[in-house]
Formats: C-alpha cells, sequence, structure tokens
C-alpha cells in the first residue's frame, strides 16, 4: 500500500507546485509546527512564517512562506499563500531584501501586537537561511 498523497500550493500568481509522491510535509502553522502523513485527519489551519518540508520520492524541498492557509482532506494538501520561495532559490540579496522589509514593518511605532509578532517570526527565519 502506497503511503503518499497530494501536495498542491497555489499563490496569486499560479498553480506554485503540484506533486503526487509526497510522503511527509510539515508546515509552520500557528500551532507550531504540523506534520502531515497519508490518512491525517481533515483540517484546515493558518499558515506563520516559516518553512515548509517536503519529503517525497522527487526529493526533499523546503520552501519559505510568509502567510497562507493549510487544508488537508481526503489525502489532498492543499496550502494557499501569497508569499513563497524556494529555499534554495533566494539568493543573498533576496534574503537581505526580505529581512530589511520585515524589519521596517517590525519598527513601524503604530504596528498592532499581532503584526509585530508575525514580523518578528519573519526575522527569524530569515536570518536562519544560509
Amino acid at each position: 500500500m502506497s503511503e503518499e498523497f497530494k501536495i498542491e500550493i497555489v499563490n496569486p500568481d499560479k498553480s506554485y507546485l503540484e506533486r503526487e509522491d509526497v510522503s511527509e510535509v510539515v508546515v509552520p502553522a500557528f500551532e507550531g509546527e504540523m506534520g502531515f502523513l497519508k490518512e491525517h485527519i481533515s483540517i484546515i489551519s493558518f499558515l506563520k512564517p516559516g518553512i515548509i518540508k517536503i519529503i517525497s520520492k522527487s526529493g526533499n524541498e523546503n520552501y519559505y512562506v510568509e502567510d497562507g492557509i493549510v487544508e488537508f482532506k481526503n489525502n489532498n494538501l492543499s496550502i494557499l499563500t501569497s508569499s513563497i520561495f524556494k529555499v534554495d532559490d533566494i539568493g543573498k540579496s533576496k534574503q537581505q531584501e526580505l529581512l530589511k522589509q520585515a524589519e521596517e514593518e517590525a519598527n513601524k511605532p503604530e504596528i498592532s501586537d499581532q503584526s509585530k509578532y508575525l514580523a518578528d517570526q519573519k526575522i527569524e527565519i530569515l536570518k536562519t537561511l544560509n
């Protein structure tokens, strides 16, 4: 019996990634890191800034995501996000640009507690890349 399931990641521009040979996915949910294996219970959750880890026959991949919604149902994992980058493709300059934007956002005097938390999460994750 196969232990694989399907993943689809969609951003506003296109269907970003689609695979049917995934054996495990770990996402940065607000509740903490959430792992998915075949036959996981149905769930919908929100993503916080972090790394999506995909383990499949095609190889392991990591993606930086800033926000989104994750849904697992009937062995299909759907991730909707407005901002996603493959970790291996983020160059030093893009990383520094994203880090600068997050730091500027975090230092705004009128920032809400929730926005400050999210900006701090982005900063922490971006500093660990590379």
